[in-house]
């Protein structure tokens, strides 16, 4: 088995990712037959609501997770919530998913859109910036 730090958490609904705030964070890859890995987070308890919410329907989700440096390409995982809990002041997430095998390079995939749309200068830099933060989708994916 081998351990990694979670810097960050994003969840992927409807083309759009959702960032939840990670005050600290494991993951740990099982090296087993089935890929699974372990993810577990502490977050702001306001979050409590929505996890429970994703735990109580069962269903699988995408996520992407900054592992290890703030500035390494989120990794994409499916994953589904375990458990939810309060610890002190903050919510503790339990996941147990796997890492999806076809990493995209967002951000270069990303780059290309926006210069295929025309963008030069200042505004490409700046588009870039916030869809780096926001990570909608890219068309590349939806023809898929």
């Amino acid at each position: 088995m081998k351990t990694f730090k979670m810097l960050s958490l994003g969840i992927e609904q409807d083309d759009q990712v959702t960032d939840y705030p990670v005050h600290d964070g494991i993951m740990i890859n099982q090296e087993n037959s089935e890929r699974s890995w372990i993810l577990e987070m502490l977050i702001d308890l306001p979050h409590l609501e929505t996890f429970e919410k994703l735990m109580q329907s069962k269903k699988t989700i995408d996520v992407q997770v900054v592992i290890s440096y703030p500035g390494n390409e989120p990794a994409p995982f499916e994953v589904v919530i375990r458990k939810v809990k309060v610890i002190g002041d903050h919510t503790s997430v339990l996941m147990k998913g796997t890492l999806k095998r076809a990493r995209r390079k967002y951000a270069e995939t990303l780059l290309s859109e926006l210069l295929e749309d025309g963008l030069e200068g200042q505004d490409l830099l700046e588009r870039f910036e916030t869809d780096m933060r926001t990570r909608p989708g890219l068309r590349k994916d939806e023809a898929k």
